[in-house]
């Protein structure tokens, strides 16, 4: 169809069969996911574990307790992570450095980041007159490496370390290694340790659990072997 156009053209627009729709986007809130770090407010409760340590070398035990806190909680970014120690004893004798250490340990914590290399750094102070040996043949060469086990055993509760506990090879592994060492010795293990009489003191588990078996030392409490 034919229109005569009698006025002058003072604009134009291109006519489309169907009217333009415009869909809103709706934009969803994305919540914020909190990592730890220094400003992380303490709340009013704490989940923690306290971890009793006894040593030989002073009749009071020591009690470490440590507070940890809930990032994120309900959320598929719910963390759990280690706020806060604390150490308790009657024994006074170490008051100074213990508080010291329950401060700088627990400065690093509330900093963030990886806070596992606590654990190797304190199971690798030595006393200078000696360690001692734990139930079992385990030797410890520190009260302060023991609190740093203590520390580590929580970690692995958590979730922030690996527990390295042996599979069931290996242990059949190691089973079959001391039922072999008995047979090959003859004799009576001593009733103080679950470990054949003449172990030696294993360089990684520090427990004298230790065999020479098969040319090699073979250890029996973490598998360990000089032969791979």
């Amino acid at each position: 169809m034919v229109h005569k156009i009698e006025t002058p053209i003072v604009g134009y627009k291109v006519k489309k069969d169907e009217p333009e729709v415009v869909k809103a986007v709706e934009e969803k809130p994305t919540a914020e996911i909190v990592q730890m770090h220094e400003s992380v407010e303490r709340p009013e409760m704490l989940l923690g574990s306290t971890y009793k340590v006894k040593t030989p070398l002073s009749e009071h035990a020591l009690y470490v307790t440590i507070n940890d806190i809930v990032l994120n909680p309900g959320t598929e970014h719910e963390l759990r992570r280690p706020f806060e120690i604390f150490i308790n004893s009657k024994n006074m004798d170490h008051f100074q450095w213990v508080v010291a250490l329950t401060r700088v340990v627990s400065a690093v914590f509330r900093k963030g980041g990886d806070c596992t290399f606590l654990a190797e750094e304190l199971k690798a102070v030595f006393d200078p007159k000696g360690g001692y040996f734990k139930r079992g043949g385990r030797f410890m060469p520190s009260l302060v490496a023991e609190i740093g086990e203590a520390i580590e055993s929580h970690l692995k509760m958590i979730g922030l370390l690996k527990d390295d506990t042996l599979d069931e090879h290996q242990k059949k592994l190691i089973a079959e290694k001391r039922q072999q060492f008995e047979d090959a010795q003859a004799k009576t293990s001593d009733d103080s340790s679950e470990f054949p009489d003449g172990a030696q003191l294993c360089n990684k588990c520090m427990v004298k659990a230790s065999i020479l078996m098969d040319g090699c030392m073979t250890c029996l409490n973490c598998g360990d072997s000089k032969c791979g």
